[in-house]
């Protein structure tokens, strides 16, 4: 099911239930979600580590693709 279709059969489930309790539910899933940075959830040694990949990539200390993988095959 592609994302699309999806958000439409959520709609539908929403639009034919008159369970407050499962709306509550649903409204409070997006208030967290939006509330949440994933950033904020990560570890400080996680937080270094994706810091470092960009600094690499920033200074060119990439690797090719098709290179990589011809070695480890």
């Amino acid at each position: 099911m592609n994302i699309q279709a999806e958000k439409l059969e959520l709609v539908r489930m929403i639009l034919d239930t008159d369970n407050p309790r499962i709306l509550s539910l649903v409204r409070r899933i997006f208030t967290s979600a939006k509330s949440v940075d994933f950033w904020d959830s990560l570890s400080q040694l996680e937080k270094e580590e994706i810091l470092k990949g960009i600094d690499e990539v920033e200074n060119g200390e990439t690797v090719n693709y098709e290179d990589f993988i011809k070695k480890h095959r």
